[in-house]
């Protein structure tokens, strides 16, 4: 597992420095700090706890999973809690968790505790494409908020990208079931559900990050006046995550209620065409339960009544049969 990575980025220049730097980095002026926490290990308890001066609650936070985001407000921080998506191989939908501690002079990201099936690098994958930016020289945060600026747009992307997978999903599934080719009914269902199930979970992310942004915004005092603008956005694409996955959960949808209704046509036609053949071997039934028994006591006009017998049966059939086709029930 890769250790704790700490950026100092000063105008153009952007230096990697060991953890126990952090203190002194603090004390230049003109300097913004990264610390990038894989998992909050013990070393990380102590940098947030001894030289960061975290409040404990926000501490225990970065220890522990929270399964909703949340913001908390401290006198010089702020802890913010958000989530990203990832499928895992049967459907299910990881919630990864980042957590970010937003200082003076410093962003703190802490990931996790992440689940054993993720991979570590696709729990990594929105602060570590960040990073590469910064590294290349394609973005220069000049302030905390700008920093959590980039990563939080990092992250939307995902759930976007993540939206994209389900949609190309969504749309196959529909041409199956315009196309009447859905295979086995209960493996269908299942992949159904489970794309509502991704696309239910990633609109939940959306919402509740634009609700925990929103009370972020309403700090006026708090955020400086140049990055109101980009808290803002911050929102405002928390919110098209929620609108982008509610437009796709209401198409899906409309697939499956398609789907239930191509089903229940199924159903009806052929419980129809049951009812008609049942109705068409009736006087069959009939006729052989009323003469069977004397068919065969008289064999010695077995071969007479069966003829008349079987000539009956067929004539009643084909009228029944006719009668039921001009009446359009086969």
């Amino acid at each position: 597992m890769p250790g704790i990575r700490v950026l100092a980025l000063t105008g153009d220049a952007v230096e990697t420095h060991p953890v126990a730097d952090v203190e002194a980095l603090l004390a230049r002026d003109g300097v913004l700090v990264w610390v990038d926490v894989p998992e909050c290990s013990d070393e990380a308890v102590t940098l947030l706890t001894d030289v960061l001066h975290c409040h404990p609650l926000a501490v225990r936070d970065c220890m522990q999973r929270n399964r909703v985001p949340r913001v908390r407000i401290y006198p010089h921080q702020q802890l913010l809690i958000l989530h990203g998506p990832e499928r895992g191989p049967s459907g299910h939908v990881h919630y990864l968790e980042l957590d970010q501690i937003i200082g003076d002079k410093y962003v703190v990201t802490v990931h996790g505790p992440i689940n054993p099936s993720v991979p570590l690098e696709t729990a990594l994958r929105e602060t570590d494409a960040v990073r590469r930016r910064i590294e290349a020289g394609r973005l220069r945060p000049d302030s905390p908020y700008e920093l959590s600026y980039a990563i939080i747009s990092s992250l939307t992307h995902r759930h976007e990208a993540f939206i994209e997978e389900l949609t190309s999903d969504v749309w196959q599934l529909e041409q199956r079931v315009t196309g009447g080719h859905m295979g086995n009914p209960e493996e269908f269902l299942e992949e159904l559900f489970q794309a509502r199930h991704g696309l239910l979970a990633v609109r939940t992310m959306g919402a509740l990050g634009a609700e925990v942004l929103g009370r972020v915004a309403a700090l006026e005092t708090r955020i400086p006046a140049d990055d109101k603008p980009l808290v803002a956005d911050a929102v405002d694409q928390m919110e098209r995550i929620r609108g982008l996955a509610d437009g796709e959960r209401e198409y899906l949808q409309g697939v499956i209620e398609f789907y239930r209704a191509r089903a229940e046509t199924k159903m009806t036609i052929a419980a129809e065409r049951l009812a008609v053949i049942a109705v068409v071997t009736l006087p069959i039934t009939a006729l052989s339960s009323i003469y069977g028994m004397n068919v065969i006591v008289n064999s010695h006009t077995l071969t007479g009544q069966l003829i008349v017998v079987l000539v009956v049966m067929v004539v009643m059939s084909v009228m029944l049969l006719t009668w039921a086709k001009r009446r359009g029930w086969w």
